[in-house]
């Protein structure tokens, strides 16, 4: 697994303090970006919490995630979570280090209080001694929260620096583009009550011994759900229901729970999201089809990845974007020019980069802006390198309908019928395109683009000279 080391640096460690007030919740920020460009220790928010009580275990749920593993469990290093400022909310969001969980807070306005934010997204330290004081809030006792320095707060090379250095998956970042592309073709399938949800959710096996007894579902019947062993119209696939441990810190304040999925695709497991509705906030965990299975490789951003057209269309949206909660895919076109199909692709692409979420509530994209190296999900996605290795060495010999790929000592089959392209490998095989294209289709998919561009015909045009 290719990693990178990022370095988070914070001017002092976050923490929970008393005060005559009551209490003090201070969140320090690492290097960001916001409108202006890079910041060191990014300011967003400064006010009380509407919630206090449901706002501390939430962030905890979204630290839990950070921390777990649910595949091939070990002790390692948790990613503090990741914080957007949009305006007028906050959201945290964090992975699992299996990158088979994304967990994220989103605090409205009525959860701030009504205080206004700041624009931009940073890391914000959330460090062991906090984890701790946050556990032991009880009552509603006034909280006051501090995203980033406060005024009289001043760096110098002197003063304390509290730097930690983390193994930075590129698949961590790959997963934020891949469950926001699986989240927008989400449907809300189910809402319980309080009392529903916490019995449902009190009802799931908590140890991991289930993660391997393959795909699970749950049917609305009535107020609640019920277990079904297929995929009965109208179920929900729930894969690996230990996943969804870290809901059970809030089930206290929780008015309501939300379940989101695709439509069932005949046995096969999906991926789904379950969302906590609190006082201003919202905690959704959005699971990856199966325990062992993380969102990196699920294939749903790779098509807009190798389209130049997408590129091109990517670089004018992001253009637009101003840090937005709420994205409206036609605006964005009647803005650019362009068609609503092509500014979804380019929000695809720019999700690639982390730029760009999905929120499930609103049904809407929002922005923001990952302090990650924008071409870093792209240069080490697998089948995306392997295809552009098969396009450049002549592999593809296209045919009309029909291609061939030369791949090592076998020569794999790629067909197109109505847009969508089969292939005679195994991976299609196994998937066929549940997990999107393979390395062949993919390769013949750019190499037709290019066919296109170079000589405004697809059918007997031979990439690479090779037929």
């Amino acid at each position: 697994m290719t990693r990178s080391t990022q370095a988070m640096a914070y001017s002092r460690p976050s923490a929970l303090e008393s005060s005559p007030g009551g209490r003090l919740l201070g969140l320090e920020t690492s290097g960001g970006l916001t409108p202006t460009g890079a910041e060191a220790h990014p300011r967003f928010f400064s006010g009380f919490l509407a919630s206090p009580r449901a706002a501390a275990r939430g962030l905890l749920a979204v630290a839990d995630v950070a921390g777990a593993r649910y595949y091939q469990r070990m002790v390692g290093g948790s990613l503090d979570p990741v914080v957007t400022g949009n305006g007028d909310r906050l959201r945290f969001e964090s992975f699992s280090g299996c990158c088979g969980v994304y967990a994220r807070l989103d605090v409205e306005p009525d959860g701030l209080d009504g205080a206004r934010t700041g624009h931009g997204t940073t890391n914000v330290d959330v460090n062991s001694p906090l984890r701790e004081a946050l556990s032991r809030m009880a009552g509603d006792d006034p909280l006051h929260l501090r995203v980033g320095p406060d005024e009289l707060a001043v760096t110098t090379v002197d003063g304390p620096v509290v730097e930690k250095k983390v193994p930075l998956p590129d698949r961590w970042l790959r997963g934020f583009a891949e469950a926001q592309v699986v989240s927008a073709g989400f449907d809300l399938r189910a809402e319980l009550s309080a009392g529903e949800a916490v019995r449902f959710l009190r009802s799931l096996p908590r140890g991991s011994g289930t993660a391997s007894r393959g795909a699970q579902w749950v049917v609305p019947a009535g107020k609640t759900l019920r277990p079904t062993t297929r995929p009965v119209p109208g179920a929900v696939c729930l894969p690996g229901p230990e996943r969804l441990a870290a809901l059970q810190r809030v089930l206290r304040d929780a008015t309501a729970l939300r379940v989101y999925g695709p439509v069932a695709d005949g046995g096969a497991p999906t991926a789904s999201a379950w969302e906590a509705v609190l006082p201003g906030m919202r905690l959704t965990l959005t699971l990856s089809p199966s325990a062992a299975r993380g969102f990196s490789g699920e294939g749903g951003v790779l098509e807009a990845l190798a389209t130049g057209e997408a590129a091109e269309d990517a670089e004018l949206v992001s253009v637009l974007l101003a840090w937005e909660p709420r994205i409206d895919p036609a605006e964005l076109a009647a803005q650019a020019g362009l068609t609503v199909e092509r500014v979804r692709a380019a929000l695809t692409r720019l999700g690639t980069a982390g730029r760009v979420g999905y929120d499930l509530a609103d049904a809407s994209y929002f922005h923001r802006e990952l302090p990650y190296d924008a071409d870093r999900a792209e240069r080490h996605n697998p089948r995306l390198v392997s295809a552009r290795a098969l396009l450049s060495s002549g592999a593809v010999a296209l045919d009309g309908a029909l291609a061939s790929v030369a791949s090592g000592e076998r020569r794999y089959q790629v067909r197109e019928a109505d847009g969508v392209l089969s292939c005679t490998c195994r991976w299609w095989a196994e998937y066929r395109g549940r997990r999107g294209p393979c390395a062949h289709a993919l390769a013949v998919r750019m190499a037709r683009r290019e066919a296109v561009v170079t000589s405004g015909v697809t059918s007997g045009v031979t990439s690479g000279g090779a037929r």
